[in-house]
């Protein structure tokens, strides 16, 4: 292989790293801000662990960009061979974090509903924390309930008011709309989570 294409190619997975890194932090931060929209649906700040991991990650993922690219540059066989190192351990990561998610999955999916739930029980149509931020979670995913709709007829809202909230709706302004549960068309019935 031509000295010049190999160094095309390092440097390529160099500029990959780097956007992959600006892409991490950007999901992180994001993570992070939208989690003030739902503090009072997820009590526990670990959480939000992920998201610190994410940004910790896209800051190393930066740095292995730019030893990436100066060892290229400069031909180290040093820096080269440690960018290679990383690479390796990187994708040993993501082959371990993929077994984990498999294995994990339903005890994070319970750690995440058993605090949704307790907020749909408090959930009373008024201007409150509990309130606002079950009807941006259900406007904003596009969902009613934690697994679809039928969530809601365990709660006190719904034996008091007979209906839905209109979060629930498909279109929150449209008069068809009035949760009632005789209109099951016109609710939010996909489940948006895997």
């Amino acid at each position: 292989m031509d000295c010049g294409v190999a160094k095309i190619i390092l440097l390529f997975i160099s500029l990959i790293f780097w956007a992959a890194g600006a892409g991490l932090a950007y999901v992180g931060h994001y993570v992070i801000k939208s989690f003030g929209s739902f503090d009072s649906l997820i009590q526990n700040k670990s959480t939000l662990i992920p998201a610190a991991i994410i940004i910790g990650i896209s800051a190393v993922m930066f740095f292995v960009g730019i030893v990436g690219c100066c060892s290229t540059l400069r031909e180290s066989k040093c820096g080269l061979s440690f960018f290679f190192l990383i690479i390796m351990l990187i994708f040993a990561a993501e082959v371990t974090a993929l077994v984990f998610s498999f294995i994990y999955r339903s005890k994070i999916n319970g750690q995440l509903e058993r605090p949704i739930r307790d907020s749909l029980s408090k959930y009373n149509g008024e201007k409150n924390s509990d309130t606002e931020a079950v009807d941006s979670m259900q406007t904003l995913l596009k969902c009613c309930g934690v697994k679809n709709y039928t969530d809601w007829t365990n709660t006190t809202y719904f034996s008091t008011n007979k209906t839905l909230p209109l979060s629930c709706c498909k279109n929150s302004s449209s008069p068809q709309c009035n949760g009632k549960l005789e209109e099951k068309d016109q609710f939010n019935t996909e489940v948006n989570h895997t």
